[in-house]
């Protein structure tokens, strides 16, 4: 392929990126037969054409991060029937005296919804990287301490990520994390669309002993552009909605339990 015109090249790139929605330049190389430095060369020329968007370690499809990810916002009128019923699920893991990770999101604002409902919970340390997240478990203080990791503010869902949202979850380790995703998948693991985000849920991962994911029936089966991590590192899948027998199989040969809201 070394020797293909570069057009011919640049031709069967653009498909393959708009067809996987991601297309890693390492894996370019191997299946064109080509060195790193040629991929690279072509994605600089198809991104200056518009047609697709260069991110960390690959490209994208023009417009793919804008249409993959919605609005925190937009976000609250989908499946929020689904989502209400995995934050009580979620809700009823966390036993007093316990330190969680809360992730970003709306799936995670229903879980901090139904923690403030549990009148029953003291002295619950909840740490968070989404002010949406924060202003929700206010209610609950001073039955519940509160902690915002810090960082740069991403408005589209309203989430604080690196620089410095690390820095303070490298320092801690609490019994359990409930992170959010927009894939859930035997084989391309738990993924989220946003690198940054999903940068941030991998330290939650590492910072925790009890991994959790709370993800509706439409993230199942899915994949994303960012890797949180295998579904062999999470415990249980919180869902809820129409899930295909054969993927929850697949799920729990690999050890995920999965609980039904």
């Amino acid at each position: 392929m070394d020797a293909a015109p570069a057009l011919v090249r640049r031709e069967r790139l653009l498909a393959e990126i708009v067809d996987r929605g991601f297309l890693r330049v390492a894996d370019a190389s191997v299946e064109l037969g080509v060195s790193v430095v040629t991929v690279r060369a072509d994605l600089t020329a198809l991104a200056l054409a518009g047609s697709i968007v260069r991110v960390h370690g690959g490209a994208m499809p023009r417009g793919a991060l804008v249409d993959r990810e919605s609005s925190f916002e937009r976000s609250l009128a989908l499946e929020s029937t689904a989502k209400a019923a995995i934050g009580r699920r979620a809700a009823a893991l966390v036993a007093s005296g316990d330190s969680i990770l809360l992730d970003v999101g709306t799936t995670a604002l229903a879980v901090a919804h139904s923690l403030v409902d549990r009148r029953d919970l003291s002295d619950v340390v909840v740490v968070t990287s989404g002010l949406s997240i924060a202003l929700a478990l206010e209610q609950a203080l001073p039955r519940f301490t509160v902690i915002v990791t810090g960082g740069t503010l991403r408005p589209q869902q309203h989430s604080l990520v690196n620089p410095y949202a690390s820095a303070l979850l490298d320092s801690l380790h609490v019994d359990i994390a409930f992170i959010g995703c927009n894939g859930v998948d035997p084989v391309a693991g738990v993924t989220n669309v946003n690198l940054p985000e999903a940068e941030v849920k991998a330290r939650m991962l590492r910072s925790s002993t009890r991994h959790v994911i709370i993800a509706d029936a439409s993230k199942i089966g899915k994949r994303a552009l960012g890797l949180i991590g295998a579904t062999t590192e999470f415990d249980t899948l919180v869902t809820a909605g129409d899930i295909p027998v054969d993927v929850v199989a697949a799920l729990e040969e690999q050890g995920l339990a999965t609980l039904f809201a």
